[in-house]
């Protein structure tokens, strides 16, 4: 989606408050450094100068509504959308698609509208959302009746010395899951250094995770320091891990992902060789080490464009 949505709008508030630069902000919502400038430049309170997510959308909602709508949503273009659709495209993707194809589109937006439209005439085509067109919670909302982990501490009480990325030991601690929401790998990986651990599970479950975790750290306890997770239930037995490997467990607050950028990060690259699509049944052991290992072989711009493997070699004393 080309533009800015709300709950970006929303992290960009949040991470301004808290004094993130506007590259940083770029990067946690993964837009330019120009459009955070612009965003801030023309939808801030003109009179204040400070920025409100929500007078930021009422202002970008009142410019679209204002401009000349060009683009009819016909008969002719509803085929050609629902063709992509039918070939599970995300509307984004149709809309991307279309764009490179130089063919006529309405907006990611319009074309969800049509989906839930047609959802309502007994259609099918939520059913090739990649959710199946389950409507995902409001952020932010003040009763969330998926609960709360139990016991969890908040990466406010982390350390600040995590934040530098200068000590082995730091993780951060994430899953992915595997087409049709069947099996999943725990992803773990050092601030520091970028290397990376996997382990393929059967279910995304707080004890099959818990379990791959500690096997995974086992060599490196006793360099170990802090691992950040999100918010997750399958984070739920995060006090056996600490106890465990000997160390301190933080969440992340919830909708703020740049918080665990390093995962974010990470979870794209493990994705060129493990992509949504992939069946993660028909993966070995073996394989999820070779993709493993061929990410900790790529050059990295943060470590001066060594790999994560020859970065630990050349700054051997991160690991005591």
């Amino acid at each position: 989606m080309k533009h800015l949505t709300a709950s970006q709008r929303y992290t960009i508030s949040m991470m301004k408050a808290e004094n993130y630069s506007q590259k940083a902000i770029a990067e946690a919502i993964g837009k330019s450094p120009s459009t955070i400038s612009r965003e801030l430049r023309r939808n801030c309170d003109k009179r204040s100068g400070f920025y409100e997510p929500e007078l930021a959308q009422r202002k970008c909602v009142k410019r679209h509504q204002e401009k000349k709508k060009a683009i009819r949503f016909d008969s002719s273009m509803q085929r050609y959308i629902e063709e992509l659709l039918f070939q599970d495209y995300s509307p984004e993707q149709v809309v991307g698609v279309a764009r490179k194809a130089g063919v006529a589109c309405v907006s990611a937006e319009r074309i969800y509208q049509h989906i839930w439209a047609d959802k309502k005439r007994k259609g099918s085509l939520f059913t090739h959302l990649r959710t199946s067109g389950k409507r995902y919670h409001n952020r932010g909302a003040a009763k969330d009746k998926r609960g709360i982990i139990k016991d969890r501490i908040s990466i406010e009480h982390r350390p600040p010395e995590v934040a530098a990325k200068e000590r082995f030991g730091d993780l951060e601690i994430d899953t992915i899951i595997g087409k049709n929401h069947q099996g999943a790998i725990v992803t773990i990986n050092d601030r520091c250094t970028g290397m990376l651990r996997m382990k393929k599970i059967a279910k995304k479950e707080a004890a099959l995770v818990a379990s791959a975790a500690i096997q995974l750290l086992q060599d490196w306890k006793p360099s170990l320091h802090t691992i950040t997770a999100d918010n997750g239930k399958e984070f739920a037995h995060h006090q056996f891990i600490a106890s465990e490997l000997q160390i301190n467990f933080f969440f992340a607050r919830p909708y703020h992902s740049w918080e665990r950028g390093a995962s974010e990060n990470l979870n794209g690259l493990i994705r060129q060789y493990i992509p949504k699509s992939t069946d993660f049944n028909s993966l070995t052991d073996e394989q999820i080490h070779d993709n493993q290992e061929k990410i900790n072989n790529r050059p990295r711009k943060r470590l001066n464009f060594d790999s994560p493997n020859q970065f630990i070699k050349h700054k051997v004393e991160f690991i005591t």
